[in-house]
């Protein structure tokens, strides 16, 4: 399909080009490069940019044969047959118009006379000459004497960096690109611009390539356009044989041990194909190993193989690699992946445990391959069991819970019992919701079992539920009776780790959170990979709750490093750790586009339960920056997915709510919700979101929360909620310099939001007091703060900058005039009368020297109108 492919700029490149053409000590200059990298593009933009006659040809394979092959056509009909005499009226012809710029595209395939002729203008400097030249090939010694002798510049042309290559897929689809997908392209193209240009064709026309929510996603494997795939198949129809039987056994395989490959294909050709620049041999792990030089040649590769052929290459590859011992999870699913469409048969166990380790390794996809090749070659209830937990996390959840009723729970031995219950409880429980029928299905197994072990599993899995449901208590007795088990299964202390992990960050207990989180880390090894950020989700909410920002800044980074194309899910997931983490420090546009795209990614059903913190997170962002609306529909959206299965959110979603009124200017009403969050905080024992929900109070201008703050101060972990109870007691003893001094703790723990309304508020005081040197500090202070924040904009931020001889509540009812609500919306949103707000717009209006609403609103809204004079 023909699209619009924008120019990206290469400004080091493009100056040193111009200045060639354009000074003395060259007379142009020579772009060198792989295929594809730009060199004639940019080339072509220098010399438009010079101006000036220009004469450009290129050369070919066909025309190298021919002596003066690219300028034959200039010099028109001429029978001599000696080259001094050719090349004199071909010289003629290419200077008939005066001083000419000459442009050679792919000088490499240069008949001899014509380099000849290119040298001798470059020596008398006749003309001025741009050239490129593919890196890697053999070149005719007259024209690399053009850059060795000195008469042109060598500009070695590399790949885009990984921002270049972004910016150039961002500008064509008009759109953000997912990071995960970024990464994939990167990868794949090798930050070629001609095959990236052709990924992404080659992914719209497939369909994989697609907008979510804002975001392209890439979603499958990569494809190459039926073009670019003529372009290297043209390349690959120039193989000796046995170079091509190396590539096809490296599509199926990569990377590959090279002692496999050297075994399959022959030493002589993989060395062939190595100094061809096919391939690339790395040393991982003290083994060395096979890659392709350019990842997209393996889809061309997969194109020109029959059915027939691809299975057979599969199964000598299978062959070989059985008879080795399997060393990693990586060797079993290379194993497995080689057996699904080969011609050799596999059995049963090895489908199980590739599945297994796919899934281990947040390859949902895979592993769902691996598990539904298990269910067809009859495995039980261990396979269904597999299979579901593949598909539940993907959103498949309907099938997932068919797939697991099916089975007869009274002819289930106890471990499969378990396995069985554990499964399909979190199906119901988290992927559909159903807290009520996850309830009966874990009462029927426990009612069941009467191992110790499988009672563990059972209590533990109990504490995760009861959690969700916000019964805390009952969380943490349940978790706290497993761990202090001796010899809990792997699944009981990870599922005790979560649920009893969570419980106790919310309660303020922040130590003993890690603690259960840490313990929950030692049994990773068994449990299934996306469950890991679960656990990890409780420990950065601990630390972010008892101040430690920059820990949770960087125990959120720790799980990034995802690159396979199923393992997107792990991607958003790890994007709502660091979009949790930058919020609670106030890194609002880091927050928004971690979590926008982990959102994207995780658009699914199935994912559902994990997008309601991540929507909180992202409304409280919205509104920092005064994106009302955005924040309003990302609680709309957190709200519409909640339930029962999902109640210990409820508090922290009053908050998103109380902040999105601030954001709207309804001061009075984010006050109320937020007390009415941190009333709810406090009946579950919430006590670190109750002081959360107090704080958010006293940033709103109310200090008569700060004897809670206080008692909270006292059982509630972290140097935070200090802070927070030393901010509300400045407030209300109107201490501007106990405001500064609280506003520097904030900043230097790194809650950048909180140091900037204490700021803010202290220069209001100083304002009171009359100290305008201490006013403009800490005003200026609070405008530092803010724009570290992205441009934050909160009710102190504003009135800091703002000052106005208005009450509270005329600057309140000012602002939602402001914001275009009627006298009757704002009447109704505050609970009051219209006449009542008509009375204090009509002050308003007298104390602002303005004539009307409308144009107390355009003042507050900081348009230049409406002044009365």
């Amino acid at each position: 399909m023909a699209r619009n492919w924008p120019m990206i700029e290469r400004e080091t490149e493009f100056d040193a080009l111009r200045s060639a053409l354009d000074g003395r000590d060259h007379v142009g200059a020579v772009l060198t490069g792989d295929a594809g990298v730009g060199k004639t593009t940019l080339a072509r933009k220098a010399t438009a940019a010079v101006g000036g006659n220009i004469r450009w040809v290129a050369g070919t394979e066909s025309a190298r044969g021919i002596p003066l092959g690219v300028f034959a056509h200039m010099v028109g009909v001429y029978t001599a047959h000696d080259p001094v005499t050719f090349m004199s009226a071909a010289r003629e012809a290419l200077l008939a118009e005066g001083h000419t710029t000459i442009g050679v595209d792919d000088a490499h395939l240069l008949d001899q006379l014509s380099a000849t002729l290119l040298l001798q203008l470059a020596i008398d400097r006749a003309a001025h000459i741009v050239a490129t030249v593919r890196s890697g090939v053999q070149v005719p010694d007259a024209v690399t004497s053009l850059w060795k002798d000195g008469h042109l510049l060598r500009i070695d042309l590399g790949p885009f960096t990984q921002r270049q290559s972004v910016e150039l897929v961002e500008s064509m689809l008009g759109g953000q690109l997912e990071g995960f997908t970024a990464n994939l392209m990167w990868e794949s193209s090798a930050g070629n611009a001609l095959f990236l240009r052709h990924l992404v064709e080659g992914a719209l026309e497939a369909g994989t390539l697609r907008q979510v929510n804002g975001v392209w996603q890439l979603r499958g494997r990569a494809a190459v356009t039926s073009e670019l795939a003529a372009l290297l198949e043209d390349r690959v129809e120039q193989l000796p044989d046995p170079v091509l039987r190396v590539l096809e056994l490296l599509t199926f395989c990569e990377p590959i041990d090279i002692d496999i490959l050297a075994e399959l294909a022959g030493e002589e050709a993989v060395e062939s194909a190595e100094t061809r620049g096919l391939i690339r041999v790395v040393e991982n792990s003290h083994r060395l190993i096979v890659r392709y030089n350019h990842p997209l040649f393996g889809e061309v590769i997969r194109r020109r193989l029959g059915v027939a052929s691809a299975r057979r290459l599969r199964g000598r590859l299978y062959s070989s690699l059985k008879e080795r011992p399997i060393k990693s999870a990586a060797d079993r699913i290379r194993l497995a992946e080689l057996a699904l469409d080969s011609d050799r048969s596999a059995d049963l166990e090895l489908f199980e445990a590739a599945a297994a380790d796919a899934i281990h390794l947040a390859n949902l996809p895979l592993g769902e391959r691996f598990a539904r090749a298990a269910v067809q070659r009859r495995g039980g209830v261990e396979a269904a069991d597999l299979l579901a937990r593949a598909l539940l996390w993907q959103g498949h959840r309907i099938e997932a819970e068919r797939t697991l009723a099916g089975f007869d729970p009274d002819r289930l031995d106890e471990v499969q019992l378990v396995r069985w219950g554990s499964t399909r409880v979190s199906n119901l429980f988290w992927a559909m919701g159903d807290a009520d029928r996850a309830d009966e299905v874990l009462a029927q197994v426990r009612a069941k079992v009467q191992h110790p072990k499988s009672v563990l599993t059972l209590t533990a899995l109990a504490s995760a539920c009861e959690v969700n449901e916000n019964r805390l208590a009952d969380a943490c007795a349940d978790a706290e009776s497993v761990m202090t088990s001796h010899g809990a299964p792997r699944w009981a202390v990870w599922w005790a780790s979560f649920g009893g992990g969570l419980a106790l960050a919310l309660m303020g207990k922040a130590e003993a959170a890690r603690e259960y989180v840490a313990r929950g880390h030692e049994v990773e090894a068994e449990i299934d990979g996306l469950n890991r950020f679960i656990s990890t989700h409780a420990e950065v909410l601990a630390l972010t709750l008892s101040g430690e920002l920059e820990a949770a800044k960087r125990r959120a980074a720790g799980y990034f490093d995802y690159s396979a194309p199923g393992q997107y899910l792990a991607w958003g997931l790890s994007k709502i750790l660091q979009g949790t983490a930058d919020v609670a420090r106030g890194r609002f546009p880091d927050g928004i586009e971690h979590l926008e795209q982990a959102l994207a990614a995780l658009a699914t059903e199935g994912a559902a339960a994990w997008m309601i913190p991540a929507r909180i997170r992202l409304a409280e962002a919205y509104s920092a920056l005064g994106r009302a609306d955005d924040a309003a529909e990302s609680i709309r959206e957190a709200a519409a997915h909640g339930g029962r299965h999902s109640a210990v959110y409820e508090p922290q979603l009053d908050i998103a709510r109380a902040v999105h009124a601030g954001a709207e200017g309804s001061v009075s009403a984010a006050i109320r919700s937020a007390i009415f969050a941190a009333d709810s905080a406090r009946r579950s024992r919430q006590y670190a979101i109750e002081a959360m929900a107090l704080h958010t109070v006293a940033r709103f201008g109310d200090s008569s929360v700060a004897g809670r703050l206080a008692d909270l101060a006292a059982r509630v972990d972290g140097r935070l909620v200090r802070a927070q109870a030393e901010h509300a007691m400045a407030l209300a003893a109107q201490d501007g310099t106990g405001l500064d001094t609280v506003a520097a703790e904030f900043e230097a723990m790194g809650a950048l939001l909180s140091a900037a309304d204490a700021a803010a508020q202290a220069a209001s005081a100083h304002d009171r007091a009359g100290d305008r040197r201490r006013l403009l500090e800490s005003a200026a202070v609070a405008n530092r703060l803010a724009a570290a924040c992205g441009g934050a904009s909160t009710p102190a931020l504003r009135r800091a900058a703002q000052p106005l001889p208005l009450t509270a509540r005329e600057r309140e009812i000012a602002n939602l005039v402001a914001a275009g609500l009627s006298n009757r919306q704002i009447a109704d949103r505050l609970t009051v009368s219209v006449r009542t707000v008509e009375g204090h717009l009509y002050r308003a209006c007298m104390k602002m020297d303005v004539t009307d609403r409308e144009s107390l609103g355009a003042f507050m809204r900081g348009e230049a109108s409406g002044r009365s004079g």
